[in-house]
């Protein structure tokens, strides 16, 4: 089944909106492909206008910001130790923005959204108590 994006057939109130058109091809959706650990790989994609966007599918290191110190380093990531998006994305080892991510340096907070980035870019975050 296709991903659609287009307006819904159904009012706010949930009465239902007579659509004075049928759907259109540039309101396809593009099927989920999700960022895990593994060696590097990087997919390109075309979006509207001809335009490209880079997808991580496979990541084994993050660039990683220190507040402290003001510097950006790469650090090789470990494991994924919390996902808001999904609780079963941390044993699956899937990356999403706002995931949190174990590596060489500690903690790190996806700051990037890998899906539509193609970078790979996080800030360090104090240990979790406990």
């Amino acid at each position: 089944m296709g991903i659609w994006q287009g307006r819904s057939r159904r009012k706010r109130t949930g009465g239902r909106l007579r659509l004075a058109r049928k759907k259109r091809r540039f309101e396809i959706g593009r099927e989920l492909q999700t960022a895990t650990l593994g060696p590097g790989t990087v997919k390109t994609y075309r979006v509207r206008g001809a335009a490209m966007k880079l997808r991580i599918l496979t990541a084994q290191t993050i660039n990683v910001f220190d507040p402290a110190s003001g510097k950006m380093q790469a650090a090789r990531i470990v494991t994924v130790r919390e996902n808001p998006a999904n609780p079963n994305y941390v044993q699956r080892n899937i990356i999403t923005k706002g995931a949190i991510l174990e590596t060489e340096l500690g903690l790190v907070r996806v700051r990037s959204r890998p899906g539509q980035d193609g970078v790979l870019n996080g800030i360090r975050v104090a240990a979790a108590p406990g």
